[in-house]
């Protein structure tokens, strides 16, 4: 299954790198929903925010460690991890690889994904970006149950 989650997270952030690539001008905004929602090709050549901009062999060789680090963890520890767990991982995974291969093949990351919240303009981001928020949000929720559990674990031993 975390194959299975790696390989469509990454095929789906590929392919809609190339659409938004081929067929939407640089820098244009395109509605989706006024005010709210639009698809803004642009080229990123940092992290969020546009923080550590030009710095690609840094966010590369970073890209590269969280990949390599996280299939370690996941592999070493699948019998002993929760599915919730093992899911966050994959979607971290994927996301870092999503962008690593935009940075080495381009020298950017290819975002398109562009929302204004509350008047705030959000930066533009891409699907490989979102499997990584979502990713850690799950790996922290995971984390988070785990705690109640032994907690919960140690007050039953000690009644």
């Amino acid at each position: 299954m975390n194959i299975l989650i790696m390989a469509a997270v990454l095929i789906a952030d590929q392919i809609t790198k190339y659409w938004i690539q081929t067929t939407v001008a640089l820098h244009a905004d395109t509605p989706v929903i006024p005010g709210f929602f639009y698809i803004t090709y642009v080229k990123n050549d940092g992290a969020a925010w546009n923080i550590l901009s030009g710095k690609q062999t840094f966010l590369s060789l970073l890209a590269a460690a969280v990949i390599v680090g996280a299939l370690y963890y996941l592999f070493k520890n699948k019998a002993k991890i929760r599915k919730l767990e093992q899911i966050a991982v994959s979607l971290i995974i994927s996301g870092a690889a999503g962008n690593l291969f935009d940075r080495l093949a381009f020298g950017y990351v290819r975002d398109f994904l562009h929302f204004y919240i509350l008047g705030y303009d959000f930066p533009v981001f891409n699907v490989a970006d979102s499997a990584l928020c979502i990713g850690v949000g799950l790996f922290i929720i995971a984390a988070l149950l785990e705690d109640r559990k032994k907690e919960n674990d140690t007050r039953n031993i000690s009644c």
